[in-house]
């Protein structure tokens, strides 16, 4: 089998002989070993996982290697590099579901947090003045902007500038109280 051309043991390889794939596995090996040893940064394990992969390919799906449109070696290498970054984006999504479902975990006692945290806003802003009170849900709740404010409520853009500031002022006020309780 050795002195076949790469094309004949992929034809080969796609009729289940499995001594073709040996023939491309021996001569590619170290190719395949060191562009993926490269995509993986040194590690092993990841190459090694990588590596079989790749000859996996070549045995279950029939691939079709065309010596018209390029060399076996690029043919290879393509097949390669586009594994590398399947594996990439599949451990990636591992990755970040691993972190979801951690962070669902832990998201209870934020949860509880959050909710006491609402709970005592929402009292410290009930010990605003009216107008204030009205300010924070027009601005921080119903989205509009400033100018749209002093427009509903038909005043000067410097008097509900300095109504929120007091605003402000008083919910940190009330809310440190809460705390010291």
């Amino acid at each position: 089998m050795k002195e076949k051309q790469d094309a004949e043991l992929m034809r080969l390889v796609n009729e289940k002989h499995s001594h073709a794939l040996e023939e491309l596995y021996d001569r590619y090996i170290k190719l395949v070993y060191g562009f993926v040893m490269k995509f993986c940064n040194g590690n092993e394990d990841k190459a090694k996982e990588i590596i079989q992969l790749v000859f996996l390919r070549l045995w279950t799906t029939n691939s079709l290697y065309d010596p018209n449109q390029g060399s076996f070696v690029n043919w290879l290498l393509t097949i390669t590099r586009n594994i590398c970054i399947d594996y990439h984006r599949k451990e990636k999504r591992h990755t970040q579901q691993h972190q979801e479902e951690h962070e669902e975990i832990a998201d209870p006692a934020n949860e509880i947090e959050q909710r006491v945290n609402t709970s005592n806003i929402a009292e410290a802003k009930n010990k605003l003045p009216t107008a204030q009170r009205k300010l924070i849900d027009l601005l921080y709740w119903k989205g509009y902007s400033l100018s749209e404010i002093a427009k509903l409520e038909q005043e000067p853009l410097g008097t509900i500038k300095s109504r929120l500031h007091q605003a402000l002022k008083g919910l940190r006020k009330h809310l440190k109280l809460e705390d010291i309780k």
